[in-house]
């Protein structure tokens, strides 16, 4: 019995294929086409039942080849008592076979019929369309996992489609939202930048039922939801978008002003962090009710992020770290908000409040990274943790400071771990960013950029001393001199002008500035730490390249000042000896320095008056300190480098100079102004005859005695 009943199968399957050989033999062979017809019933009749292996089906291919789907997806005449549709969906069930093969998934004749397939997801549907439109998602998904696929299905209309299908509920809806999920997964910008209305139309509907969930479900959505807030394409743009953020806000409230267990709570602070990343705190109203709305979210997120740092075994549970990454996100906009002078939706009352909560969970994240072992230094998590401790540094410096100095050890050994294993030390090309689920800036060049974070909170803690000790001990000096030369070839590495400003930019200026601080407090070591002389030998040849370019002041005032700091201690480096650099750096620099100031008329009297040059006034804010300081170190590098005078004779500031102060109304030059400039000429007076001369000149003792430039007026007097 038991023997009989096995071979049955066998021998049905054995007929089952025999049918089916006769009837591909019909479909290469029939001499009409009533006969390929009802060959065709029989095999699309096989494919829909699922009974054909990988084999058959691509004997089915070879048979027929695309020419006879083809025309069954362009006949419109269907066998009489057929539906109309009845040849399109036999074509649409030969091609669902045939995409069951990759290879055949990923052909032009397939990818051509994306248009075809998006047709019948917003065609109405009827009882009798289903398993057309299950073909054609079949198709569509087919597609989706080839290596053209995604990019064929935006550019061929697939995410409009979509939309439709999920926004209208149409037949097969969910199947939608997991290919639309999978687009926006892999091609996010170009989605929004091709469907941006199709898109808002989904977010539209899953905010609306959002709000109006009260069970499970809204849980869910809080999952959902993140994928439709792109970080590429603002929504606050948009008065659509903003009604969707509106609702997200209201329905947020409501779930997180309730009793919540962690299941619950999870979702919507990863919703929250999302919004925060693509919208900043635009998506939370102004007034009393937004602002302890995201004084709760913040709190909230410290209390996540201490309950589970402080615990043993703090990732041990499946999914945290992805929570306390969004609750990161959630404190780094805390911090920003409490620094706002103007337009912060906090009161001081709220800030000084968060400031308390936020350094416990600071406490918390600076526990945890001393637990950090070796071994775990590649974990995306431990870079997250990293960053968002950066972004406290840079701004509170008192607070934890005890701790701070202990962890800096881990930190540098962190920072130089990424920074060398990412190859870019020695050389290679950058690769794009990693930010681990935290808000990126564009322009970020290192696998894990680890010291582009930690920068602003180095620069402070290296004017003072007990930090700058460790960070010195610690090798972090030679680090930051690798980093420097590093970004700097990052930033002139595309052809032509400069980039706009980026994270690489402002590495850059962050970078000067912790220079700067250990120029001066620490000069010793500029000259004993070899890789200062390395970065000299950058800033000789960088600034002249630098200064022509447009928008890029801030980062040649930065250079143009630590290199001249720098060559007040390094003046006996060879690189400085009046060589082709040095004479082309200390050009550029002294052109940066006489360029700074015009005069112009002043409306209040018939009088001219000094005034900031309009090439420098909207950054003059971020460049004035350094202005003033590289007039002090130029002064201090005359007597240094016998051949500089000449090269300020050459550029003819002297003449310049001189002219402006004696058409100005002295009341127009400020005490700090004439110093800087008394500053100068006196030590070019006392250098070089030449200069003296030129001074003089030019009326030098007159206005010297009318600015009461004292020392300078004495000087000149002198035979």
């Amino acid at each position: 019995m038991a023997s009989g009943s096995g071979a049955a199968p066998k021998g049905a399957a054995g007929a089952r294929s025999a049918t089916l050989k006769r009837c591909l033999d019909v479909l290469r062979d029939a001499s009409s086409d009533s006969e390929q017809f009802a060959a065709l019933l029989l095999v699309t009749k096989a494919v829909r039942a699922g009974e054909l292996d990988s084999k058959t089906r691509r004997q089915i291919f070879d048979a027929i080849g695309f020419t006879f789907p083809n025309r069954l997806l362009t006949s419109r005449e269907p066998p009489s008592g057929c539906p109309e549709h009845t040849f399109r969906a036999l074509g649409l069930t030969l091609l669902a076979c045939f995409c069951t093969d990759p290879e055949l998934a990923g052909h032009s004749q397939i990818l051509n019929k994306i248009p075809t397939f998006n047709d019948v997801l917003v065609s109405p549907c009827n009882p009798d369309s289903t398993s057309m439109i299950d073909d054609a998602y079949q198709c569509l998904t087919a597609v989706m996992a080839t290596p053209r696929g995604p990019r064929e299905l935006v550019t061929k209309g697939t995410v409009a489609a979509l939309c439709h299908a999920y926004v209208n509920g149409n037949y097969g809806s969910d199947r939608a939202l997991t290919l639309l999920l999978g687009l926006l997964a892999v091609a996010e910008v170009k989605c929004w930048q091709r469907d941006a209305p199709h898109l808002l139309a989904v977010l539209s509907k899953v905010s609306e039922e959002f709000l109006k969930a009260e069970d499970m479900t809204k849980f869910e959505l809080c999952e959902l939801l993140p994928h439709f807030i792109p970080l590429s394409s603002p929504l606050t743009r948009d008065s659509k978008g903003s009604e969707c953020l509106h609702r997200i806000y209201k329905g947020l409230a409501k779930i997180l002003g309730s009793k919540l267990s962690h299941s619950q709570r999870d979702p919507a602070l990863k919703l929250a962090a999302c919004l925060m990343q693509a919208c900043g705190s635009e998506w939370i109203p102004a007034g009393s009710t937004g602002s302890k709305f995201l004084a709760l979210l913040v709190n909230l997120a410290c209390v996540e992020v201490r309950l589970t740092l402080e615990e043993p075994d703090p990732m041990e549970t499946e999914g945290k770290k992805e929570v306390v990454t969004a609750c990161y996100v959630l404190m780094e906009m805390g911090i920003q908000e409490c620094l706002k002078e103007e337009e912060s939706l906090l009161e001081e009352a709220q800030k000084m409040q968060l400031i308390r909560i936020m350094e416990e969970a600071f406490g918390a994240v600076i526990f945890y990274l001393r637990q950090v072992k070796e071994e775990e230094l590649q974990d995306p998590f431990i870079f997250a943790s990293v960053r968002i401790l950066g972004a406290w540094m840079a701004e509170e410096t008192s607070a934890l400071k005890q701790e701070i100095c202990e962890l800096l050890p881990f930190l540098v050994h962190y920072a130089k771990k990424l920074f060398k294993e990412s190859g870019t030390a020695e050389g290679l090309p950058p690769t794009d960013g990693v930010q681990a689920g935290l808000a990126s800036t564009e322009g970020s060049v290192l696998p894990q950029d680890a010291l582009r974070f930690l920068l602003p909170g180095f620069c402070h803690l290296t004017a003072e001393d007990r930090p700058r000790e460790i960070l010195i001990s610690e090798g972090a000096p030679a680090l930051l001199c690798d980093y420097f030369l590093h970004q700097w070839k990052v930033l002139t590495s595309e052809p032509g002008s400069l980039t706009p400003l980026t994270s690489t930019e402002m590495s850059l200026q962050t970078a000067c500035g912790i220079f700067l601080n250990l120029v001066v407090t620490a000069p010793d070591l500029i000259r004993q730490e070899k890789a200062f002389c390395s970065l000299m030998d950058t800033l000789l040849k960088s600034l002249p390249f630098l200064l022509p370019q447009k928008d890029h002041l801030v980062l040649a005032a930065n250079i143009a000042t630590l290199g001249l700091m720098m060559a007040r201690v390094l003046a006996s480096s060879a690189v400085l000896q009046g060589t082709q650099s040095a004479k082309e750096f200390f050009g550029a620099t002294i052109r940066f320095l006489s360029e700074a100031h015009v005069t112009q008329a002043d409306p209040s009297s018939c009088c001219s008056a000094l005034a900031v040059s309009p090439a420098y006034a909207s950054a003059w804010g971020d460049i004035r300190e350094l202005w003033f300081l590289g007039m002090q170190a130029l002064a201090g590098c005359v007597p240094l480098f016998p051949w500089l005078p000449q090269a300020v004779l050459q550029a003819r500031w002297l003449e310049g100079l001189s002219e402006a102060l004696t058409r100005v109304a002295p009341a127009s030059v400020d005490f700090e102004l004439v110093a800087a400039f008394q500053g100068v000429l006196l030590e070019l007076a006392r250098a070089s005859k030449p200069c003296r001369e030129v001074i003089l000149s030019h009326h030098g003792e007159e206005w010297a005695n009318l600015y009461g430039m004292a020392a300078l007026e004495q000087c000149l007097s002198e035979r």
